[in-house]
This record gives C-alpha cells, sequence and structure tokens, in this order.
C-alpha cells in the first residue's frame, strides 16, 4: 500500500517525539530534532507547527510528568468545559459528543459475526493510516496500522464468519472528520460494536472523557461502579476496537506515565500532545 504524504509526515513527526522523549534531560535543540529526521531546522519547524498547532519544545511540555499529574487533578471546569457550557465551538476535538454505542446481539457475538457484511476502508489521518470496518448500523472497527494486510487480519480475526468488502461508506467518511475539524458538519457517528456489558460500559465511560483531561483506570473503575476491578478495565481498554473515536488514549497510569497503548505508545503520546495542542496552541500549558 502506497504511503500517503500525511503518513510520511505523522511519521516523522512520531520519530522526533520519540527522540524528544527519550532525549529531554539533555534539551535537545531544534537543529538535533532536524538532524534526527533528516531535515532542514527551518523545515521541519514548519512541519511540527503545522501539523501539531505549536512548537515542538511546548509540545514535549504536554507530555512531560509534571504535566499528566495537574490534568490528572484537573478542576471541576477546564477549558473544554467552557466551551460547551458558553455553546462556543472550539479547534478541540468535541466529537465525544456525537458518538453513540450500540452493541451487537447475543447471537452475532456467539456467532462470531455470521450473517454480517462488514465494508472496509483505508483512510488516512494526522497519525498514520487508518482501517476502518462498518457493517450496516454503523462502524464497528478503526485502527491505526502500519501494514494493509496485518490491519485487515486483525479485523477478520473479530468477526470469524462474517463477509468482508472493501468500499467506503458513509460511516467511514463521517468518522474520518474528526481528524479535518470539522466538527459543525458532523452528524452522530454510530458505533456498532462486539463486546461484553462490561466492555461496553468501559468503552462508554472512556466516551465521558472530555478532550484535553486525562482519567486513570481506578477513576475509569469508580465511574462504572465496580472500584475494585481497575485491572478487568485495563484489559478491557486494551481490546477497545474503536481507535481515537472511543478515547482509550486518555487513559494513564495513577502516577503520570502514559503507559501502553495498543496502537504503539509513541502515538498515544503524539495524539495526547496533539489534542492540548488544540487546546492551547499559543500558551504555555495551563490547568
Amino acid at each position: 500500500m502506497e504511503r500517503t504524504q500525511q503518513e510520511i509526515n505523522y511519521n516523522r513527526i512520531a520519530k522526533a517525539i520519540q527522540y524528544l522523549q527519550d532525549n529531554f534531560q539533555q534539551k535537545p535543540s531544534l537543529e538535533d530534532l532536524a538532524e534526527h529526521v533528516h531535515l532542514s531546522p527551518y523545515h521541519f519547524q514548519r512541519l511540527f507547527s503545522e501539523w501539531a498547532g505549536t512548537s515542538p519544545k511546548k509540545f514535549l511540555q504536554f507530555l512531560q510528568l509534571d504535566y499528566a499529574k495537574k490534568l490528572l487533578r484537573g478542576k471541576e471546569h477546564n477549558l473544554f468545559d467552557t466551551h460547551i457550557l458558553t455553546g462556543v465551538s472550539s479547534t478541540s476535538r468535541l466529537h465525544d459528543l456525537f458518538v453513540q454505542i450500540e452493541g451487537m446481539s447475543p447471537a452475532t457475538f456467539k456467532n462470531d459475526g455470521q450473517g454480517l457484511l462488514i465494508k472496509y476502508s483505508y483512510q488516512s489521518s494526522p497519525f498514520g493510516m487508518c482501517l476502518l470496518g462498518s457493517t450496516e448500523k454503523g462502524l464497528c472497527y478503526m485502527a491505526f496500522v502500519s501494514e494493509g494486510e496485518d490491519g485487515l487480519l486483525d479485523l477478520k480475526s473479530r468477526f470469524k464468519q462474517a463477509e468482508f468488502m472493501e468500499m467506503e461508506t458513509s460511516f467511514h467518511k463521517d468518522a474520518m472528520k474528526i481528524f479535518n475539524g470539522e466538527e459543525a458538519s458532523l452528524s452522530n457517528i454510530k458505533l456498532h460494536l462486539k463486546g461484553t456489558p462490561f466492555q461496553l460500559k468501559v468503552w462508554q465511560a472512556l466516551l465521558e472523557i472530555p478532550s484535553g483531561e486525562l482519567r486513570t483506570y481506578q477513576s475509569i473503575a469508580d465511574k462504572i461502579n465496580h472500584p475494585k476491578a481497575s485491572r478487568a478495565v485495563g484489559t478491557a481498554i486494551g481490546q477497545n476496537p474503536i481507535a481515537f473515536l472511543i478515547p482509550c488514549h486518555r487513559v494513564i497510569q495513577g502516577s503520570g506515565k502514559l503507559g501502553g497503548y495498543r496502537w504503539e505508545p509513541i502515538r498515544k503520546s503524539a495524539i495526547i500532545g496533539w489534542e492540548q495542542a488544540q487546546l492551547y496552541p499559543e500558551n504555555q500549558p495551563s490547568v
């Protein structure tokens, strides 16, 4: 599968973020970062600012431990909530308001998708290539993929008895609007998911985490009234089939460390930093 320019740009950004995280104590310069991704300082600065909406230095601040801890402590109303309460749209991704989950029937769940026709397509996003799958009722799969065939094998393994057709649908198009600043044109995004009642409850709780905020596994367990099930919550989060729309990237360790991510930890860092940059594009991080 031919890589798009957007995917090439993301891979450069991801490489720079990894370098920033690995060498932040040495305070790498703009020249160091540019050299690491084989660009001139001028072109790297422009590429990073266009992608993230802020400078590499400020972006790194969004990913540092102390800042993550501040987000976990939070306040009753942050900038995101203020926009919602006043009815003013912002550059933050307000997709949480538009996503609705419907669980698949017990028979469909039990029979591994028998009788389902799943249409899938590959789409370019700011965080690399995505593979999306949908039934007639809604989106059932969304994953960041490095190799198209590997992603398709994962999708098919989740619905062993379903039929598959490569075709872009309106569900795919609506989902991808999230990345393009088209909140005003979004209708409700419907998800048609295969999951246990516990998994569906966890995934629904993830939808309630506003853009620009973080939660811990324990706080999600408390949210769904299973305070002793933080480990089971972590397992359910790891099985989330919908990248970005169901924001499992907003759940981190209680220590403030970002932790793992099924679509690569560096991508989790990129998404968290990117969301913060949408909220605070010109200002120093503040909560």
